[in-house]
């Protein structure tokens, strides 16, 4: 994927989140089969894709299934603990050099947890905001999406996946994310 996930062309909430989800399977495909410098941006993408799209999910969507499913506080505090599961074996893949074996064993937790994940989003959660959000709602949510998604942190923060935790920490956070990544791009360009 070349583009961001906050310029994809999708206007509907939950084609938007589909699409993010089969990007999210494809980029852990590719970190499985890959070595080396090629390995470490493809999981860079990955760590991404994964960090804004969890923040925009926690800021918009889930509030939204929360009021709008019946039994969607009970949906929705599973999906958060899932997520904070995830954030948290994230971070710690983070520490891990691409190359060793423990990398690899990580990776393969993180993906069917992950995945499993998304799975129950696509069950449980996006099929019941299409039956009850109107096409007006579904635009605009896929359009604050993307907005979060933009300015969201670029890497997991275990333990902020309220809404108003990420609206309180996020922009800091999303701060020292973005400049972490400027200085690791920089910082490989001049070892290579």
């Amino acid at each position: 994927m070349t583009e961001r996930p906050e310029s994809m062309p999708e206007n509907n909430v939950v084609d938007l989140l589909l699409r993010q989800h089969q990007e999210i399977r494809r980029l852990f495909g590719e970190v499985q089969t890959t070595t080396g410098d090629a390995r470490i941006a493809a999981f860079d993408r990955l760590r991404r894709l994964l960090a804004v799209h969890e923040t925009a999910e926690e800021e918009i969507v889930h509030p939204y299934a929360r009021r709008a499913i019946d039994g969607g506080a009970t949906i929705i505090e599973a999906r958060l603990a899932e997520e904070n599961e995830a954030k948290t074996m994230l971070s710690q893949l983070e520490d891990i050099d691409p190359g060793r074996p423990e990398f690899d064993q990580k990776l393969a937790a993180l993906r069917t947890a992950v995945i499993e994940h998304a799975e129950h989003e696509e069950k449980e959660e996006f099929p019941y905001i299409a039956k009850e959000a109107t096409e007006q709602q579904l635009k605009g949510m896929a359009a604050a999406v993307k907005a979060a998604q933009a300015i969201a942190p670029t890497h997991p923060h275990p333990g902020v996946e309220s809404p108003t935790a990420n609206l309180l920490t996020g922009p800091f956070a999303a701060m020292l994310d973005r400049t972490r990544d400027v200085v690791k791009r920089i910082s490989g360009r001049q070892k290579g």
